[in-house]
């Protein structure tokens, strides 16, 4: 056997970078995150042949002192840490005090720098780990990092780098990320030469929208709830983009905590199940979020690169995360974007409830002095029919539609979705209001109805469980066996009793009387396999919502039915009081709007 021999610090620090520096992107990102925690307030960022041949990035931070300049470059030198206690508190985007050292083993290194205050900058070199001494230069106050030929003495490395075109896209995205992140800096990034981009400083939350806009699309503002919840000790805040903003890639989805951007099992889950009722199905999100915590409570000592984290307390974090979001969602009602400007969004996800009660929660009023309730002469007979399901009967103003008690000529506001004025081949309901011609599918937009009504019927008479007349002995892992034992009591709440029958066994004695005729087994270790990764499940929620859901299709108003002009305006009335109406139960749009310059465009009007 070879002898054990302590490797040369060359070597370390190339197996070192081969953890970090995977592409000039990973470069680009160490230095800016440097840039960042020295609290710089502009950053500008110069590319040649997509990193290949130059790296640049200058900024005002507070500078290095020349002293200080051999060990900027030194491995686990650092000046963020200096104790087991503050690594348990990291503020800070870097802390390993690797990245520099990485960087400069794998290229040809020229690091300048002037401290704030100092007289005069210096300048030190490194070329293929060898350092040069310091020596003085002309910069002004803060620091630039040149990085040349990347992988220039690891030709294996470079061999894997991408065209230029693909390097300088890994940068531009990189650099979208940061620049979302903190909206109170500058950047400017320039490839070969040419000005690219520049986020100038976002001085209020119409500016910092801008940046998401420029980032996300100019749509997106338009199409998006601001959140901004605070509770335990968390805050979450951004934007949250509406079903109709969804994507068929995960490409827009932005996740910051303590403003680094993290890719994250538990927020993946929970962001997947706020959506899990609006969503089509194959359809990705779009997001810009930002969840702060005490650093105490979160562990960014994870990855090399820092991608990753993982929360102390993760089922709270996890329902955290799930709430805000669900209940934001929830308030999204049809017509209620067009009653919003573009960037104003929606309100916060503690706060939206209040408002959307008392704009929706009584049916549209037209006026100071006008409101009324009248009963549709369509009755829903199914919501009788499942009542047996439930327990109770259904209470009975859940199955009345509101119907304006003014005409389409009256000089009211018009309600969000307007007046209906046609039906199209028994499936589409016409609607003029006043932004120009308003479409809906009436099946599918009384299929959410129904749904919605179905589940608030659900909980008024709340869950009844059916015991098993023979107990179910299940087979699970013990990490499994152990979750059922530590969340017995939030599951019998659920109807579903399990009780621990051994290290890695479990006994099921009483179900949901909803789910009567499931497969018992399969549903219980998908509950249990959900609780041991996240600590949280909705899978008993998610099957009794697929059962309801399921009724309600069947329910509701089928095409190929001919509605009267007051039965079409009460189906819009409900559609703007009822939660999550902008989709069917499916996550298809239920409605959507031409404006009147979109008809004039189809017509050529005023060319």
């Amino acid at each position: 056997m070879p002898v054990i021999r302590v490797l040369p610090p060359d070597l370390i620090n190339q197996i070192a970078a081969g953890e970090v520096i995977e592409r000039p992107s990973s470069v680009v990102k160490e230095l800016v995150e440097n840039s960042l925690d020295a609290g710089a307030t502009r950053i500008e960022v110069d590319i040649e042949q997509g990193g290949a041949r130059l790296i640049r990035v200058r900024d005002d931070g507070g500078g290095i002192a020349p002293d200080e300049l051999p060990l900027a470059v030194a491995s686990h030198a650092t000046s963020k840490i200096g104790s087991f206690e503050d690594l348990e508190h990291v503020a800070s985007m870097g802390f390993r005090g690797e990245a520099l050292a990485s960087v400069s083993s794998v290229a040809r290194f020229a690091l300048t720098s002037r401290a704030r205050g100092a007289e005069a900058a210096f300048r030190i070199e490194v070329d293929g780990g060898k350092l040069q001494a310091a020596r003085p230069a002309q910069h002004p106050p803060g620091t630039s990092v040149e990085v040349r030929d990347l992988f220039y003495n690891v030709p294996a490395r470079r061999k894997f780098m991408r065209a230029e075109r693909t390097e300088f896209a890994h940068i531009d995205d990189l650099l979208k990320s940061l620049a979302l992140a903190r909206s109170g800096v500058e950047f400017r990034l320039s490839h070969n030469g040419k000005p690219v981009r520049v986020w100038k400083v976002a001085r209020d939350e119409q500016a910092a929208l801008a940046r998401v806009a420029d980032v996300l699309g100019e749509e997106f503002p338009g199409r998006s709830l601001r959140i901004d919840h605070a509770a335990a000790g968390l805050r979450l805040s951004g934007w949250v983009g509406l079903p109709t903003a969804s994507r068929g890639q995960p490409d827009a989805q932005f996740f910051y905590v303590n403003g680094r951007l993290v890719r994250d099992r538990v927020v993946a889950h929970a962001v997947r199940q706020a959506y899990a009722d609006v969503l089509f199905h194959g359809r990705h999100p779009a997001f810009v979020l930002y969840l702060e915590l005490d650093p105490v409570g979160v562990d960014v000592n994870v990855h090399p690169a820092k991608h990753e984290v993982r929360f102390r307390e993760q089922r709270l974090v996890h329902d955290f995360l799930f709430r805000s979001l669900h209940e934001a969602l929830a308030q999204t009602r049809a017509g209620q974007a067009m009653q919003q400007q573009p960037a104003a969004v929606a309100d916060t996800a503690s706060t939206s409830a209040v408002a959307a009660q008392s704009t929706y929660g009584g049916g549209w009023s037209g006026g100071a002095a006008t409101q009324s309730r009248l009963s549709l002469g369509v009755r829903e007979q199914p919501l009788a029919d499942y009542a047996a399901l439930l327990g109770e009967s259904v209470p009975r103003d859940a199955a009345g539609w509101t119907q304006p008690s003014f005409a389409p000529d009256s000089a009211e506001q018009a309600p969000p979705l307007g007046f209906a004025i046609a039906q199209l081949k028994s499936i589409y309901v016409l609607a003029e209001n006043e932004h120009g011609l308003v479409l809906v599918d009436m099946h599918a937009a009384h299929e959410r109805i129904t749904y919605e009504k179905l589940k608030v019927a659900r909980a008024a008479n709340h869950l009844r469980s059916q015991v098993l007349l023979v107990p179910l002995s299940l087979a699970v892992s013990a990490k499994e066996a152990a979750a059922a034992e530590e969340h017995a009591e939030a599951l019998a709440a659920w109807g579903l009793e399990l009780s621990r029958g051994g290290p890695s066994a479990v006994v099921v004695r009483r179900i949901p009387a909803l789910l009567e005729g499931a497969d018992v087994g399969q549903l219980t270790r998908d509950v249990l396999a959900e609780l041991a990764q996240h600590g949280s499940s909705r899978r008993l929620q998610e099957l009794e919502n697929e059962l309801l859901s399921t009724m309600a299709c069947h329910g509701s108003v089928r095409a190929g039915r001919r509605l009267s002009l007051p039965e079409m305006n009460a189906l819009l009335r409900e559609m703007e009081a009822t939660e999550r109406s902008g989709q069917c139960n499916h996550g298809r749009p239920t409605w959507t709007q031409l404006s009147l310059a979109e008809l004039d465009k189809l017509f050529l009007r005023g060319r």
